[in-house]
């Protein structure tokens, strides 16, 4: 493994990444993890737990079909307009005010009421997606390609993947105490957690900069260029950007069917109750300073040598969860510890990775509409096949278990199985590797 030079990057650049990426982060994980658990427990305080996995995954699935729809047609119109900056910036003030839909909602329903809350909480999850695809999916991520290069790509891309647990440290111990499901209401928690993409938005106006050489796309027609990657002659001529994102698809299936459920899984299975926050900041603490390390050896060593030891320490992170329910005492805490490092840790080096040789295989002057089709592989289909996969094994458990909401250890096991089988497109990501 020889060492390379990597381009540096400016401190304007480095602060737009980590802080604008950081912020879109906070709003996601808020997306990603608070909406289900929000949606959990109104339906836990409402008598209907049955509706728990339900609902949460028809939010899971349709919100993931709304942020590729809505990337595949915002990264097009970035390119045609040759402009990443006001989608961005006014993406991320409308993304502020569509968090605060939330705070419409009751933490109880009654009677006819708790359906219209369940039909609310997917269209509010929906628009808000709508607004956070266009200026991060789609426009952010279309940036982070214009000012990176192969040589420096992997370390940005290391940090960026860090940030949503950066972002989960920042919402549970900062702002977490604003939620409780016990509350008639927590409203405050989405009106506060709007405003900081709001602020961030207006911030993006004065200080975000466009790479000095974007091009527009010069094609006659908009939709045969918002679909352009989706062509088969187009798949064909860049055959690598889709065996990278194969693999990514199949590290966020596995990842996808535990995540929404994460949360209740430290508090209800494993009993931890308000306890979780400790372990939980732990972990991400550890999988942060993991995933940083690895981002500087990427560049430095060729990340072509890390995919294969980082998928086994992410299999062997999660394997480690599903022991769990055999182990007792300090054992399980280690466990817990250690386990969740290696399992988050992985995950994110490797979603890290994969970016950005994703990136690496982009040709010039088609970053934004190749976003859609990263969408297609990185969001749409993990969101939708990981969560089908927790539901099948969490009504199952319900089953066994009665009317409680218990997430079952299972569905750690079923991840191991899936990101067992990202060793295939991996092995082609190696041999073809740059």
């Amino acid at each position: 493994m020889k060492q390379q030079k990597s381009t540096p990057l400016g401190a304007r650049t480095w602060f737009s990444a980590v802080f604008f990426g950081l912020i879109g982060q906070i709003a996601w994980i808020v997306e990603n993890m608070y909406f289900a658990t929000f949606a959990q427990d109104i339906f836990a305080n409402s008598g209907r737990p049955d509706l728990s996995y339900g609902v949460t995954t028809l939010m899971v699935i349709l919100s993931a079909i709304a942020a590729t729809v809505t990337t595949i047609f915002a990264g097009g119109l970035c390119d045609r307009l040759g402009k990443r900056k006001p989608f961005i910036a006014v993406g991320y003030i409308f993304w502020g005010l569509t968090i605060m839909l939330f705070a419409l909602l009751p933490m109880k329903a009654v009677g006819t009421m708790i359906a219209v809350t369940a039909v609310l909480l997917v269209v509010f999850d929906c628009v808000m997606t709508f607004a956070g695809s266009t200026s991060n999916d789609a426009a952010f991520n279309t940036w982070v390609a214009d000012v990176t290069d192969p040589t420096n790509r992997g370390k940005l891309n290391s940090i960026l993947s860090i940030l949503p647990v950066i972002a989960v440290v920042i919402v549970f111990v900062g702002l977490g105490s604003l939620y409780n499901s016990a509350n008639e209401s927590n409203a405050l928690f989405f009106i506060i957690i709007g405003v900081i993409p709001i602020a961030a938005g207006v911030l993006a106006l004065f200080v975000l900069k466009d790479a000095p050489d974007v091009k527009k796309s010069i094609g006659k027609n908009y939709l045969a260029d918002t679909f352009y990657g989706f062509r088969r002659d187009v798949i064909r001529k860049n055959k690598m950007i889709y065996v990278c994102l194969a693999a990514a698809c199949l590290i966020g299936i596995a990842q996808q069917t535990f995540f929404s459920y994460l949360i209740n899984f430290l508090i209800v299975t494993l009993g931890l109750g308000d306890g979780f926050v400790i372990p939980m900041a732990v972990i991400i603490v550890g999988a942060a300073v993991f995933t940083a390390v690895m981002g500087v050896f990427f560049d430095k060593k060729g990340r072509k040598h890390f995919y294969y030891p980082l998928l086994l320490i992410m299999i062997l992170g999660i394997l480690s969860f599903w022991s769990l329910q055999f182990l007792e005492g300090g054992m399980k805490t280690a466990v817990l510890y250690a386990g969740g490092v290696l399992m988050m840790g992985g995950i994110l080096s490797l979603t890290g990775a994969f970016s950005s040789s994703f990136q690496d295989y982009l040709p010039e002057g088609y970053e934004g509409r190749f976003q859609g089709v990263r969408m297609c592989f990185m969001v749409l289909i993990p969101m939708i096949i990981g969560p089908i996969i927790s539901l099948l094994i969490g009504l199952d458990a319900m089953g066994m278990n009665g009317e409680n909401f218990t997430p079952p250890y299972g569905m750690f096991l079923a991840a191991a199985i899936v990101a067992l089988l990202a060793a295939v497109p991996i092995w082609l990501v190696r041999k073809e590797s740059r």
